[in-house]
């Protein structure tokens, strides 16, 4: 059963398997394995069984809904599912049953998917190990005593395990791709705007963007044809025309110059992944793509710049959770003493660290100095993408500077932080990316490919990535994870 959506649907239309039966065999594999990755915090199944059997009424009397009907499929638990708990990974919203759906999870459901559960995160959204989660840490499928990375790490482990056909993170800062670097699986963040947030627990609003995660390009590039569009019920969705992404996969890159930029080869870099990435430029110069250097000199300062907005914009969104309107309530002596105990107590060592700085940088006296200069600092990502992008078509790097390291290994959050220093440009810019695997480790853990486009040309960014993918094999090996 652990086979990419399309074939999923294709076994489907020829009789050769039943929604029913997948959904099934997914579900009694979350039972058996589950237990010890840890990627699930809800699972849904009478749910994901009735949308199953509704799914397969559709198939026998030859009217699916499309390419997902009946795809068995995990959503991150910060996307709002209307009576499933939606917790965010921490004690703070432990209880909390959103009475809606998230646009996504509503265009996902009009499309016949089948919801198996909510996975796992670090908390708010903010790590990148999902070793933060206030319930149980996740753990990687290659290899159990390392993380699957963060913060959508349950997502990313569902799929790698084979504990979900295809599932759906948030990326605020690369929190889709390097997961998805770190467990061997596609991981693809949207251009900012290109998918509703509606219904997304916010992090930080001007970079918080929801992707999919998949087996394959292919099935990439149907999970985003799904959710994509404009939203009205948000005012940071773009009205931009959806194109096909299916048609475009075909195309290859022949003709295409692909920009390879300096300030992604760093000292401290693993080296096993710098040899996977430049061997995978030199697949892609094999098919006919070109390769030309590229700058991107504020590359350095952007991680500083992250930490700075990030925190800022967490403070303000992470306020309403007061005790007073949802949520969890600590009972104090007065409204003051309430709302301290409650926000002690439901929110972690990292939130609340993130909640300090970010409450320290937008202070009176302080806002100039840091968040104003960090926006300064964002204007000029953004130019050093617009500059390159008038030379190349996308931008191929490496994901993650290493691998999936040990459980428990980085204590350090400044050493936990540079897990995203090939990420969050994408991020501080609003441009798209996938992560796609790349290759392996002598000791067998996967190493990431990033692709960069240029905005709401995810079309070719996809088109890239399955050139890529179709010349090698990294996306067939899958993790010995047995009950």
């Amino acid at each position: 059963m652990h086979r990419p959506i399309h074939e999923l649907t294709d076994a489907y239309r020829r009789g050769d398997l039943t929604p029913t039966a997948v959904a099934e065999s997914y579900l009694a594999r979350i039972a058996a394995l589950d237990e010890r990755v840890g990627a699930y915090l809800t699972v849904v199944r009478e749910h994901a069984l009735a949308a199953a059997q509704e799914s397969e009424r559709r198939w026998r009397a030859g009217a699916p809904l499309g390419p997902l009907d009946g795809a068995p499929l995990a959503l991150k638990d910060v996307l709002c599912t209307r009576g499933v708990r939606t917790t965010c990974g921490s004690k703070m919203l432990e209880a909390f049953v959103p009475p809606y759906d998230a646009t996504v999870v509503e265009r996902l459901r009009a499309a016949g998917a089948v919801v198996l559960g909510k996975t796992n995160l670090d908390e708010f959204a903010m790590g990148s190990s999902t070793e933060h989660s206030a319930f149980h840490p996740t753990r990687n499928p290659w290899d159990l005593s390392r993380v699957p990375g963060g913060s959508s790490g349950g997502s990313a482990a569902a799929v790698a395990g084979g504990l979900a056909a295809g599932a759906f993170g948030s990326d605020t800062g690369g929190s889709i791709r390097q997961p998805a670097a770190f467990c061997g699986v596609v991981g693809m963040k949207p251009t900012y705007g290109r998918v509703s947030r509606y219904g997304l627990v916010a992090l930080a609003s001007s970079l918080d963007q929801i992707g999919p995660f998949a087996q394959d390009v292919e099935d990439t590039a149907l999970l985003l044809g799904a959710i994509a569009g404009h939203d009205r019920r948000d005012s940071t969705s773009i009205a931009a025309p959806v194109p096909d992404y299916m048609a475009e996969l075909p195309r290859g890159v022949d003709g295409l110059t692909l920009g390879l930029p300096d300030e992604y080869f760093i000292d401290g870099m693993d080296p096993e992944v710098e040899r996977a990435v430049r061997q995978a430029i030199d697949v892609l110069r094999g098919l006919g793509a070109r390769i030309e250097r590229v700058s991107l000199p504020t590359t350095r300062h952007s991680l500083a710049a992250y930490y700075i907005i990030l925190p800022a914009e967490a403070s303000s969104n992470l306020a309403r959770y007061d005790g007073v309107k949802y949520g969890l309530r600590v009972p104090g002596r007065d409204l003051v003493e309430m709302e301290s105990r409650t926000r002690a107590a439901g929110f972690g060592a990292e939130v609340r660290r993130r909640i300090m700085l970010g409450t320290y940088a937008l202070s009176a006296g302080y806002y100039d100095a840091y968040y104003g200069k960090a926006l300064r600092v964002r204007t000029l990502v953004q130019r050093d993408f617009q500059r390159a992008f008038e030379r190349v078509d996308v931008i191929v790097a490496p994901t993650t500077p290493g691998v999936a390291f040990k459980m428990g290994e980085r204590e350090d959050p400044l050493q936990m932080y540079l897990n995203d220093v090939f990420t969050i440009p994408v991020n501080l810019a609003g441009l798209p990316g996938v992560s796609i695997p790349g290759g392996f480790t002598q000791t067998g853990l996967p190493v990431g490919l990033q692709i960069i486009g240029k905005a709401f040309d995810e079309a070719t960014v996809l088109r890239v990535a399955r050139a890529y993918e179709a010349a090698t094999a990294w996306h067939e090996r899958k993790p010995e994870l047995t009950a």
